[in-house]
């Protein structure tokens, strides 16, 4: 597991040279600059994950370095100002530019040393309240206590001892985020960043971008997820939707360990643990030509199944719970318990939407009913309901209560399973039919489970 990388820019060598070696003995890892293009280079070459910045430099000032750094939407990581002639404006100026503290030399190394801890630490907080609001992180670790959960959380600790790569497959809804970050909360990387990738939701020359970062001639450095996950852990969510140009640079950069960006030219060294998840049949695919199977044996280093929630039912009333009591604190609905009756029918329920359905389901129970408890009677409407729902087309032909990616699936495989009937079973007419090359049509029907023999109308 990697140290925290911090880069030190300074165009005194005997600073440059303090500084470096008090941060050594702290258990760091240290590069340094000195100057302004030195920097931009060290950027270039390396995302650190904290920067200590002279304003006073020869080259090219601090602030200016600053504004260029702050220029894609934000620094990428937090910057310490360090002067022995600054002004009130000088720091006011950085602050507004994003700079996380300002610290006047001659340099007290003590103050130095607790400032660094500190901006470090609130990075990392600030990553992880992003990281909830974006992805409503809810379980400390998967809910169960079921034989079946049990062992599965066991073996995931013990998978987290080391720092192989692991591949998650389960049906969709099951859970399989969850067990990821369970891995990786488990794990000697805990402390690095957990960054989730939906491969689904990127594609083509974008998804390059959004792994592997870019470049700019300005210089100006787009730093990708790969680089981003640093440390920690990169989790490939649905990468059986992965297009295959994609694949190839994603194969290159696991054998080298090392990135190229976009528009760059040098590659720059990674340290991630990589956990892959699929709903899909991968072996199926790769014995399709849809899937590398050079990458395929990269990723299932350690196979983990995630089994359906119809398999370990009697994690029912601690799921309800768990979630009733999610709701409540997150979004300040009220309380309501489950009855007996209501608990008993839904572990008599076969869940085609596992976890997630459960969840979505409690939501709904809280926000709709009004008496203190949920009886078997108004479980079982919005059951019906919510069937019918699925059913019954909408305006655009689906349930409109799903989750994005969900709703996303379920829309691509109505559209297309409509769209094979009409070219009667024909994928050539159906790849030209709806606008996609022939190989990422078969994969993309394939992890939708459509058969492709020929389709009666």
């Amino acid at each position: 597991m990697s140290k925290p990388h911090i880069l030190v820019v300074d165009d005194e060598p005997a600073i440059r040279d303090l500084v470096k070696e008090i941060l050594d003995d702290e258990g760091y890892e240290v590069a340094t600059a000195d100057g302004g293009d030195a920097a931009r280079q060290a950027m270039r070459n390396r995302r650190p994950d904290l920067a200590l910045l002279d304003i006073w430099m020869p080259d090219l000032d601090g602030i200016s370095l600053l504004k260029e750094w702050s220029r894609d939407g934000g620094l990428p990581c937090p910057v310490i100002m360090i002067s022995g002639h600054g002004t009130v404006e000088t720091a006011v100026e950085a602050t507004r530019l994003g700079a996380y503290d300002f610290i006047e030399k001659p340099l007290s190394m003590a103050k130095l040393l607790v400032t660094v801890e500190r901006a470090l630490e609130a990075d990392k907080l600030q990553r992880e309240n992003l990281d909830l609001r974006q992805h409503e992180r809810a379980l400390p670790a998967p809910i169960g206590r079921s034989t079946a959960m049990q062992r599965l959380r066991q073996q995931v600790k013990r998978i987290a001892e080391h720092d192989s790569w692991v591949m998650i497959t389960g049906e969709a809804g099951s859970g399989k985020e969850a067990f990821a970050r369970y891995l990786h909360d488990c794990s000697g990387r805990r402390e690095g960043p957990f960054v989730d990738v939906g491969v689904g939701a990127i594609a083509g020359e974008n998804a390059a971008v959004e792994l592997f970062g870019s470049e700019d001639p300005d210089g100006t450095v787009h730093y990708g997820r790969l680089e981003q996950a640093n440390g920690g852990t990169l989790f490939l969510d649905e990468v059986a939707d992965m297009a295959t140009e994609t694949q190839t640079r994603l194969l290159s950069a696991f054998e080298t360990r090392a990135v190229t960006r976009i528009g760059g030219s040098q590659p720059v060294p990674i340290d991630v643990r990589i956990i892959a998840a699929s709903h899909a049949n991968l072996e199926q695919l790769v014995k399709d030509g849809l899937f590398r199977e050079d990458l395929y044996y990269h990723l299932n280093v350690v196979p983990v199944y995630v089994p359906p929630l119809r398999e370990h039912r009697e994690d029912v009333p601690d799921l309800l719970s768990f979630y009733v009591d999610h709701f409540v604190e997150r979004e300040g609905l009220t309380y309501r318990h489950f009855a007996v009756g209501a608990q008993n029918r839904l572990l008599h329920y076969d869940w085609p939407g596992n976890v997630r359905e459960l969840k979505n389901l409690v939501q709904r129970l809280l926000i709709l009913g009004q008496e203190e408890e949920i009886s078997s009677d108004e479980v079982e409407a919005t059951l019906t309901s919510a069937a019918a729902q699925a059913k019954a087309p909408s305006d655009i032909g689906l349930p409109l209560n799903l989750p994005l990616r969900e709703a996303r699936e379920q829309f691509e495989r109505v559209y297309l399973q409509h769209q094979l009937r009409e070219c009667e079973g024909n994928v050539s007419r159906l790849a030209e039919r709806v606008g996609m090359e022939r190989t990422h049509l078969y994969r993309k029907l394939r992890a939708l489970g459509i058969e492709t023999k020929r389709t009666g109308k």
